[in-house]
């Protein structure tokens, strides 16, 4: 395994940046980079399970080891998912056994830095080099532009 990592700057808030990344509907959208219709299946509490699926019931089952909302996050995987069926027993399954996700955002002056790590093999590398930073641009976009609707909100009542 390798620990990789990348990051982007977001034009707001990091509350806001934190709920566009975890929040069902916008998950959904920023994470459809990966899968069309991924979704998670957790309440982000630390200890809990989480289930990251597609809709063919295919993912990953995991653990939330670490949440500090608003700065961090992290996912260890303990297995797959294969037709809505967890496995943390074949080999497949404990190639990702122990594997970690981190999320940590940083703001400065408004702008939000996002960074994600993660440990991975040889054979998912070029998957994840490539798709990472598309699913940040997307989590950038949703955000700012979320950040720009709700700021227009609060000119607009002012």
């Amino acid at each position: 395994m390798r620990k990789i990592s990348f990051s982007t700057s977001i034009n707001a808030p990091k509350e806001k940046v934190w709920r566009v990344m975890l929040e069902d509907p916008t998950y959904r959208q920023w994470t459809s980079v990966f899968h069309e219709g991924s979704y998670a299946v957790t309440d982000w509490t630390v200890g809990s399970k989480a289930l990251f699926l597609i809709p063919e019931g295919d993912g990953m089952v995991s653990r939330i080891a670490a949440h500090r909302p608003n700065e961090f996050l992290s996912i260890e995987h303990l297995g797959t998912v294969k037709k809505g069926v967890e496995d943390t027993t074949s080999k497949e399954a404990k190639d990702w056994a122990g594997v970690h996700e981190n999320y940590t955002i940083k703001e400065v002056n408004g702008v939000s830095t996002v960074t994600v790590e993660m440990d991975t093999s040889d054979e998912f590398l070029k998957f994840f080099e490539g798709t990472w930073p598309k699913a940040l641009n997307k989590l950038k976009e949703i955000s700012e532009r979320n950040a720009a609707a709700s700021s227009e909100v609060r000119k607009n009542a002012i």
